[in-house]
């Protein structure tokens, strides 16, 4: 049977939204892993749209974060909160501001007591973790998602060597791996969680898509030893390992 991968999105361009490229290259080394993939965007109001060429918000446009997230999937986009995670095998989300703004508040909050995530991305997220089913999270959705949606879960998670994003995994209660470099990922095997700090590490686009290719690889590879150990097996594993 074909597995699931759901990715979420939270708009369409860096400043404001999904980054475009790290969402497009996890959507091709998706399709070329033979997965079907399920889009999806919470259909909440964009918290301001950016004008890419200036770097300033745009006067009066209010679209939905899905609207601007279909533009990235041609239109084959869903309501996350019309989505189930029992339909899913595998979870992703790329970076961009969006993640930080529009997914959850980290772009805006004081402290990281005050940082949530939206209720449905929310609720997605803690349901896969719950199921034990694997989950990927690109850029600065580790600590602006991840961290904020599983507080006290003690993840081992990496955005590279951002400051902010480092205290704000540790003030949620998890484990910031500092320095991890584009092209590398980390994998937190007891959560089932795996990181890749793309843009936050580096504007190569080769490395980028080394590390998300590497992403993709292993959140399936969970997907498969899921499947291979349901013999009732207990062999123990190592809580996180890097993948260079």
């Amino acid at each position: 049977m074909t597995k699931k991968v759901g990715i979420i999105l939270s708009g369409c361009g860096y400043l404001d939204g999904s980054e475009i490229h790290e969402a497009t290259l996890t959507l091709l080394h998706l399709a070329k892993a033979g997965v079907e993939v399920v889009a999806m965007a919470p259909n909440i109001q964009h918290s301001h749209v950016m004008d890419h060429l200036t770097g300033k918000p745009y006067e009066n446009e209010h679209p939905s974060v899905l609207s601007m997230a279909a533009r990235i999937m041609r239109g084959k986009i869903q309501d996350i909160a019309d989505v189930r995670s029992e339909d899913l095998d595998a979870l992703i989300v790329p970076g961009g501001f969006g993640a930080a703004k529009n997914l959850s508040n980290y772009a805006y909050a004081e402290t990281a007591a005050d940082m949530v995530v939206e209720i449905h991305t929310q609720g997605m997220i803690q349901d896969m973790h719950n199921a034990g089913k694997p989950m990927g999270f690109l850029c600065i959705a580790p600590a602006a998602v991840a961290a904020v949606a599983l507080k006290g879960k003690g993840i081992n998670l990496t955005c590279g060597n951002d400051p902010k994003a480092a205290l704000t995994c540790i003030r949620c209660g998890h484990e910031h791996v500092d320095g991890a470099r584009a092209h590398e990922t980390l994998v937190d095997t007891a959560h089932k969680i795996v990181c890749s700090p793309a843009y936050m590490a580096s504007e190569d686009l080769g490395d980028i898509d080394t590390g998300i290719a590497k992403l993709v690889r292993e959140v399936l590879a969970m997907v498969k030893t899921a499947e291979t150990s349901a013999d009732g097996s207990n062999e123990e594993k190592p809580a996180l390992k890097a993948v260079q």
